[in-house]
């Protein structure tokens, strides 16, 4: 039995369930319980609060944990990064109020600077030659200039909007983090197995996302233009129609280019395309 930890709560608990599930693990309805267990795979879920995730996988209360990269590296626990997962992104950025002049890194001499992540704000500090004091704050971090707290904040930024409301503006982007799987060392070789089986299931999942399936039929002495348009994780599959001067052309596609790619290939002479969802690829 490995055991995981995730997030008890919010969008991180969510996309870290939704993994499991397209990894085909099913986990039972945890979410008011601290520990839950798959039904088909030697895996226990450990539901955390995000911040304490790092350590209780450093510790060897959990083998492998799925967390901001944010907190791992504000913790500075000793654990492994086994994957970046792609979902989660945000970043740590540094916020002013909107009305003031901002004349660069140097404004901040001498500040004080609220923030939940006191660690990573430090280590900036440091390596710009900044002086400043950091006013340690667990919450409503944005509302500290209002407050008469601090002159500024850093803390997590997606939209932004959140500042906005506040009347900040952000200055600096300093750390960017997505979802990671982060390990312990020295596991025994049975919860290593466990893991390279979880790990292969993932790395699956993520080689799927962001790429669709297509077919379609072109004229056979288009071929050598296809090749070009389209490079698939090997190449193409060609096989010959039973229409004479036709072959069928299937392939993988990224998401992203799909329509500019389904328009040149229209151009070429391509007919009857199927594009297709894809669940999973292994490479």
């Amino acid at each position: 039995m490995i055991r995981l930890a995730i997030q008890s709560k919010g969008r991180l608990n969510e996309d870290s369930l939704r993994l499991l599930q397209d990894t085909g693990i099913l986990v039972d309805d945890a979410k008011r319980k601290f520990l839950g267990k798959a039904a088909n795979f030697p895996l226990e879920v450990l539901y955390l609060r995000d911040d304490d995730i790092p350590g209780v996988v450093a510790d060897g209360a959990a083998d492998i944990g799925i967390v901001g990269l944010n907190e791992t590296a504000e913790t500075g626990a000793p654990v492994r990064i086994l994957r970046r997962l792609g979902f989660g992104r945000c970043r740590l950025s540094l916020a002013i109020p909107k009305s003031v002049v901002y004349p660069g890194r140097s404004w901040f001499e001498g500040r004080s600077i609220a923030t939940s992540y006191p660690r990573i704000l430090k280590k900036f500090l440091d390596e710009n030659g900044i002086q400043a004091v950091i006013r340690e704050i667990r919450g409503s971090v944005e509302i500290a200039p209002a407050a008469g707290i601090a002159d500024a904040i850093f803390d997590i930024v997606s939209s932004g909007g959140t500042l906005v409301s506040n009347g900040l503006r952000e200055v600096e982007s300093v750390f960017v983090s997505e979802a990671v799987l982060i390990g312990r060392e020295n596991l025994s070789p049975e919860k290593q197995a466990l893991l390279s089986s979880l790990l292969f299931r993932v790395d699956a999942v993520q080689e799927s996302r962001g790429k669709k399936y297509i077919l379609m039929n072109l004229p056979t002495p288009q071929i050598s233009k296809v090749l070009e348009l389209l490079p698939a994780m090997r190449s193409p599959t060609i096989m010959p129609l039973a229409a004479e001067g036709w072959s069928s052309v299937h392939t993988v596609v990224e998401e992203a280019t799909l329509w500019d790619t389904v328009e040149k290939l229209k151009e070429i002479g391509a007919e009857g395309l199927l594009i297709l969802n894809l669940d999973i690829v292994v490479a």
